[in-house]
């Protein structure tokens, strides 16, 4: 029977510097807390990635990676617009909830005082979130030959919005107000408004 994959060096790492973004809420967190909390020096972590950016970008790339191929998928499996609307919005959320630490980042909360380019990615993957739901709306236009009455591009911002409000709320309860809870009502409501656009 074969042994399980042993972990690398740099996902404990990435792990470990998760772990520290969802337990110590608002604090700063540098590579000698990081080194402690991994276990080793931080000429060690230094080894792995060449500075602390780096090691936030790692966890920003498992963002995107885990977020974008599953929205490709939603995209390719559901056609129907509403709920591919609902499946987009409910996986921003329930991934930030199952993964508090990175749901920081996604909030831009813990990248305060950190190398701005960090940021310019975060808000990346938000437009490329938000340019899903503009397609997916204009698509209705297409497929049923109705749109709505207001502009795509206008609906599919209030959406995103609501997303990055909930994983803001989630932040600021120190991770107690999950961003799921209430959605589905949430929904049905946003649901019937966008339909009667």
């Amino acid at each position: 029977m074969a042994e399980p994959k042993k972990k690398s060096r740099k996902q404990h790492i990435l792990e470990c510097l998760a772990h520290m973004l969802e337990t110590n809420p608002g604090q700063r967190i540098t590579t000698a807390k990081l080194a402690a909390e991994v276990g080793v020096s931080e000429a060690a972590l230094y080894r792995h990635f060449p500075s602390k950016a780096r090691m936030y970008e790692g966890l920003i790339e498992f963002m995107e990676e885990s977020l974008l191929t599953r929205i490709n998928l939603i995209m390719d499996e559901e056609k129907d617009t509403m709920k591919r609307c609902q499946l987009l919005l409910q996986l921003v959320l329930m991934f930030a909830e199952r993964n508090p630490g990175i749901s920081r980042l996604l909030n831009g909360d813990a990248l305060l005082g950190e190398n701005e380019r960090l940021r310019d990615r975060i808000n990346a993957l938000f437009s490329k979130i938000e340019t899903h739901l503009k397609q997916i709306l204009r698509e209705k236009t297409l497929r049923e030959g109705q749109g709505f009455q207001i502009d795509e591009a206008v609906l599919a911002n209030l959406l995103l919005a609501i997303a990055e409000g909930r994983i803001a709320q989630f932040v600021r309860s120190d991770f107690k107000q999950k961003p799921t809870a209430q959605f589905p009502e949430q929904w049905q409501f946003v649901e019937k408004q966008l339909l009667q656009s």
